[in-house]
């Protein structure tokens, strides 16, 4: 009985035959599958109608191609772990830090003190943070003046104020009795990091978690 020559579909899924899973990612264990079947093809093929060199190389072309697709995958893989790696390592320099994210929340030092910033898209003549209670309520208001276009901080004293009753804080901007476009920016001290699906995670004293990317400055 004569095997016929080997088709593309077989040259295509060789390497999910047979073995375990670990030896079908493995790319020498690959080529000795594929060893194996094309020598079994070559003592059974049929001596009136010999398989052509052209052929033939053309098959051991395919497994190469296929062995170097897996051996770069792996080295891919390889890279990819070290560079997560490397990128942990290098963000634990940011601990200490205080990172610039989209948010209204207020960060209080040890003296009470609350600190927050926010960013006008333009240059504003009456600048009013206004202090929220959880029930949306003005508590305090922090007169900044007249500011240029850009990010800016801003310091509110707390005081006596229970923090649990504090819900964030609101911009009012106008020029020439206009409203000016701000958004709110909390300033969060960073005091850990971490690795989450490949991703670098910072998080807070109190507990706030927050994605690498949202951050749009250290300080």
């Amino acid at each position: 009985m004569f095997m016929a020559p080997l088709s593309n579909t077989q040259i295509e899924s060789f390497n999910a035959a047979g073995g375990t899973q670990a030896s079908n990612s493995d790319p020498q264990a690959a080529q000795d599958r594929f060893l194996k079947l094309m020598v079994a093809q070559l003592a059974n093929q049929d001596p009136l109608n010999p398989m052509d060199n052209a052929e033939l190389t053309s098959q051991m072309a395919q497994i190469n191609t296929v062995s170097g697709i897996q051996q770069l995958n792996a080295t891919l893989s390889g890279m990819n772990s070290q560079f997560n790696s490397l990128q942990a390592l290098q963000s634990t320099s940011l601990i200490g830090k205080q990172a610039v994210v989209n948010g209204s929340q207020l960060a209080y030092n040890d003296e009470g003190v609350a600190q927050a910033g926010l960013l006008l898209t333009e240059a504003a003549d009456n600048v009013q943070v206004e202090i929220l209670n959880t029930s949306g309520s003005v508590i305090a208001t922090v007169d900044m003046g007249a500011l240029e276009a850009g990010q800016h901080t801003f310091e509110w004293n707390a005081g006596n104020t229970d923090r649990a009753t504090v819900s964030g804080f609101r911009i009012k901007a106008t020029a020439g009795g206009e409203a000016v476009s701000a958004s709110p920016l909390s300033l969060l001290r960073v005091a850990s990091v971490g690795m989450v699906d490949g991703a670098i995670r910072l998080r807070t004293e109190d507990g706030v978690a927050f994605a690498y990317s949202d951050v749009l400055a250290f300080q």
